[in-house]
Protein backbone atom coordinates (compact mmCIF):
# COMPACT_ATOMS: atom_id res chain seq x y z
CA UNK A 1 0.00 0.00 0.00
CA UNK A 2 1.47 3.59 -0.39
CA UNK A 3 2.54 5.40 2.17
CA UNK A 4 0.30 7.44 4.03
CA UNK A 5 0.59 11.74 4.49
CA UNK A 6 3.94 12.16 6.56
CA UNK A 7 4.82 15.19 5.60
CA UNK A 8 8.09 16.64 5.52
CA UNK A 9 9.47 12.89 6.77
CA UNK A 10 9.18 11.57 3.53
CA UNK A 11 12.26 13.84 2.37
CA UNK A 12 14.38 11.11 4.44
CA UNK A 13 16.59 8.63 2.36
CA UNK A 14 15.25 5.76 4.30
CA UNK A 15 12.15 6.21 2.30
CA UNK A 16 13.54 5.84 -0.57
CA UNK A 17 16.66 3.23 -0.07
CA UNK A 18 15.07 1.27 2.85
CA UNK A 19 11.41 1.78 2.65
CA UNK A 20 11.20 -0.34 -0.35
CA UNK A 21 13.07 -3.34 0.69
CA UNK A 22 10.92 -3.80 4.74
CA UNK A 23 7.84 -3.07 2.70
CA UNK A 24 8.24 -6.18 0.12
CA UNK A 25 9.59 -8.32 3.66
CA UNK A 26 6.21 -7.62 5.37
CA UNK A 27 4.12 -8.11 2.08
CA UNK A 28 6.08 -11.65 2.05
CA UNK A 29 5.13 -12.21 6.19
CA UNK A 30 2.13 -14.21 6.24
CA UNK A 31 1.70 -13.93 10.34
CA UNK A 32 -0.59 -11.01 11.61
CA UNK A 33 1.84 -7.62 11.67
CA UNK A 34 0.97 -5.46 14.03
CA UNK A 35 0.33 -2.27 14.27
CA UNK A 36 -2.18 -2.80 10.78
CA UNK A 37 -1.11 -1.30 8.31
CA UNK A 38 -2.94 2.08 8.48
CA UNK A 39 -1.23 2.89 11.38
CA UNK A 40 2.38 2.04 11.07
CA UNK A 41 3.46 5.48 10.78
CA UNK A 42 1.26 7.12 12.95
CA UNK A 43 4.17 8.60 15.08
CA UNK A 44 5.09 10.85 11.86
CA UNK A 45 1.93 11.35 10.96
CA UNK A 46 0.54 13.37 13.93
CA UNK A 47 3.78 14.88 14.58
CA UNK A 48 5.94 16.44 11.62
CA UNK A 49 9.51 17.06 11.81
CA UNK A 50 8.90 20.89 12.21
CA UNK A 51 6.08 19.96 15.54
CA UNK A 52 8.56 18.07 17.36
CA UNK A 53 10.08 19.51 20.68
CA UNK A 54 10.57 16.16 22.36
CA UNK A 55 11.10 12.35 21.52
CA UNK A 56 10.60 9.76 23.62
CA UNK A 57 12.33 6.20 21.80
CA UNK A 58 10.33 2.91 22.08
CA UNK A 59 11.56 -0.26 21.36
CA UNK A 60 8.88 -2.53 19.19
CA UNK A 61 5.32 -1.96 19.29
CA UNK A 62 3.08 -4.31 21.78
CA UNK A 63 2.78 -7.46 20.29
CA UNK A 64 -0.86 -8.49 21.19
CA UNK A 65 -3.72 -7.40 18.78
CA UNK A 66 -5.75 -4.35 19.68
CA UNK A 67 -3.19 -3.15 21.66
CA UNK A 68 -0.31 -1.37 19.28
CA UNK A 69 -1.74 2.02 17.04
CA UNK A 70 1.79 3.15 16.18
CA UNK A 71 2.90 4.91 19.05
CA UNK A 72 5.19 4.11 21.32
CA UNK A 73 4.08 3.19 25.06
CA UNK A 74 0.46 4.57 23.47
CA UNK A 75 -2.40 1.69 23.38
CA UNK A 76 -5.67 2.36 22.18
CA UNK A 77 -8.04 3.75 24.76
CA UNK A 78 -10.38 0.93 25.46
CA UNK A 79 -7.42 -1.48 26.51
CA UNK A 80 -7.59 -2.79 30.06
CA UNK A 81 -5.46 -3.42 31.49
CA UNK A 82 -2.45 -1.29 30.72
CA UNK A 83 0.50 -2.69 29.38
CA UNK A 84 3.14 -2.70 32.49
CA UNK A 85 5.44 -0.30 30.77
CA UNK A 86 2.78 2.06 30.55
CA UNK A 87 1.82 1.67 33.91
CA UNK A 88 4.93 2.43 35.41
CA UNK A 89 5.08 5.70 33.23
CA UNK A 90 1.82 6.84 34.90
CA UNK A 91 2.85 5.99 37.90
CA UNK A 92 5.66 7.85 37.59
CA UNK A 93 3.52 11.03 36.02
CA UNK A 94 1.90 10.88 39.24
CA UNK A 95 4.61 11.02 41.61
CA UNK A 96 6.30 13.39 39.41
CA UNK A 97 3.60 16.11 38.89
CA UNK A 98 0.17 14.51 40.52
CA UNK A 99 -1.24 14.03 37.39
CA UNK A 100 -3.71 10.85 36.58
CA UNK A 101 -4.74 10.17 33.00
CA UNK A 102 -7.99 8.33 31.86
CA UNK A 103 -6.53 5.88 29.65
CA UNK A 104 -3.45 4.48 27.86
CA UNK A 105 -4.03 6.76 24.52
CA UNK A 106 -0.74 9.35 23.94
CA UNK A 107 -1.92 10.58 21.21
CA UNK A 108 -2.56 13.91 22.96
CA UNK A 109 0.87 13.81 23.69
CA UNK A 110 1.83 13.52 20.12
CA UNK A 111 -0.23 16.71 18.68
CA UNK A 112 1.48 18.68 21.11
CA UNK A 113 4.82 17.94 19.54
CA UNK A 114 6.12 14.87 21.61
CA UNK A 115 7.38 12.07 18.85
CA UNK A 116 6.52 8.44 20.18
CA UNK A 117 8.90 6.86 18.20
CA UNK A 118 9.50 3.06 18.59
CA UNK A 119 12.49 1.78 16.93
CA UNK A 120 10.60 -1.08 14.74
CA UNK A 121 7.69 0.25 13.52
CA UNK A 122 5.88 -3.40 13.15
CA UNK A 123 5.90 -6.82 14.82
CA UNK A 124 4.31 -9.96 14.21
CA UNK A 125 1.62 -10.85 16.53
CA UNK A 126 2.74 -12.87 19.40
CA UNK A 127 6.50 -12.45 18.18
CA UNK A 128 8.51 -9.33 20.63
CA UNK A 129 11.13 -8.01 18.75
CA UNK A 130 9.97 -10.46 15.68
CA UNK A 131 11.15 -7.56 13.26
CA UNK A 132 14.25 -6.16 15.40
CA UNK A 133 16.44 -7.13 12.29
CA UNK A 134 14.14 -6.09 9.55
CA UNK A 135 15.71 -2.51 9.23
CA UNK A 136 13.70 0.02 10.87
CA UNK A 137 16.56 1.07 12.94
CA UNK A 138 17.94 3.02 10.09
CA UNK A 139 14.54 5.43 10.13
CA UNK A 140 15.15 6.23 13.41
CA UNK A 141 18.82 7.29 12.98
CA UNK A 142 17.38 9.63 10.51
CA UNK A 143 14.99 10.77 13.05
CA UNK A 144 16.91 11.28 15.59
CA UNK A 145 19.62 13.21 12.93
CA UNK A 146 16.92 15.21 11.57
CA UNK A 147 15.32 16.25 15.08
CA UNK A 148 18.54 17.40 16.30
CA UNK A 149 19.27 19.98 13.92
CA UNK A 150 17.56 22.28 16.40
CA UNK A 151 17.54 22.25 19.87
CA UNK A 152 15.51 19.08 21.47
CA UNK A 153 14.52 17.09 24.54
CA UNK A 154 15.32 13.64 23.94
CA UNK A 155 14.15 10.44 26.99
CA UNK A 156 16.06 7.60 26.53
CA UNK A 157 14.96 4.89 28.69
CA UNK A 158 16.93 1.76 29.31
CA UNK A 159 20.22 0.39 27.45
CA UNK A 160 18.39 0.41 23.63
CA UNK A 161 17.10 3.68 23.04
CA UNK A 162 20.39 4.83 24.68
CA UNK A 163 23.01 3.05 22.17
CA UNK A 164 21.25 5.43 19.83
CA UNK A 165 21.96 8.66 21.41
CA UNK A 166 25.16 8.74 19.39
CA UNK A 167 22.91 9.88 16.50
CA UNK A 168 21.43 12.78 17.94
CA UNK A 169 23.68 15.98 16.60
CA UNK A 170 25.57 18.17 19.01
CA UNK A 171 23.47 21.06 20.31
CA UNK A 172 21.49 22.74 23.27
CA UNK A 173 19.46 19.84 23.56
CA UNK A 174 17.77 18.04 26.92
CA UNK A 175 19.06 14.26 26.87
CA UNK A 176 17.56 12.68 29.81
CA UNK A 177 18.77 9.16 30.47
CA UNK A 178 17.31 6.13 33.36
CA UNK A 179 16.22 2.33 33.26
CA UNK A 180 13.82 1.44 31.27
CA UNK A 181 9.88 1.74 32.64
CA UNK A 182 9.09 -1.90 32.49
CA UNK A 183 8.53 -4.03 35.66
CA UNK A 184 12.13 -5.54 35.70
CA UNK A 185 14.16 -2.29 35.39
CA UNK A 186 11.70 0.68 36.88
CA UNK A 187 12.77 0.64 40.60
CA UNK A 188 16.75 0.77 39.42
CA UNK A 189 16.48 4.12 38.30
CA UNK A 190 13.13 4.99 36.07
CA UNK A 191 10.72 5.69 39.32
CA UNK A 192 12.27 8.89 41.13
CA UNK A 193 13.62 10.23 37.87
CA UNK A 194 10.56 12.79 37.21
CA UNK A 195 11.41 13.33 33.51
CA UNK A 196 8.00 15.05 32.78
CA UNK A 197 8.61 17.86 35.00
CA UNK A 198 12.20 17.98 33.74
CA UNK A 199 11.01 18.54 30.13
CA UNK A 200 8.60 21.34 31.12
CA UNK A 201 11.15 23.33 32.96
CA UNK A 202 13.60 23.20 30.11
CA UNK A 203 11.18 24.27 27.88
CA UNK A 204 9.98 26.79 29.65
CA UNK A 205 13.61 28.11 30.32
CA UNK A 206 13.72 28.53 26.66
CA UNK A 207 10.44 30.26 26.23
CA UNK A 208 8.45 27.68 25.02
CA UNK A 209 4.55 26.42 25.61
CA UNK A 210 4.81 23.67 27.95
CA UNK A 211 3.35 19.82 27.42
CA UNK A 212 0.37 19.52 28.95
CA UNK A 213 0.95 16.02 30.36
CA UNK A 214 -2.72 15.50 31.64
CA UNK A 215 -4.92 16.77 28.84
CA UNK A 216 -5.86 13.89 26.60
CA UNK A 217 -9.90 14.77 25.37
CA UNK A 218 -10.30 11.16 24.35
CA UNK A 219 -6.66 12.14 22.67
CA UNK A 220 -8.03 14.20 20.17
Amino acid sequence: MPLPDIGAWRDLDFFASDWPGIEAALAQDDRDILPPATQRFAALQLTPPENTRVVILGQDPYPTPGHAHGLAFSVEPDVVPLPRSLKNIYMELQNDLGITRPNGDLRDWAKQGVLLLNTSLSVPAGDANGHKKLGWQRLVHQVLKRTSARPTAYILWGKSAQTLESNILPGDHLILTSAHPSPLSASRGFFGSKPFSAVNTWLNSRGEQEIDWARNSEAA
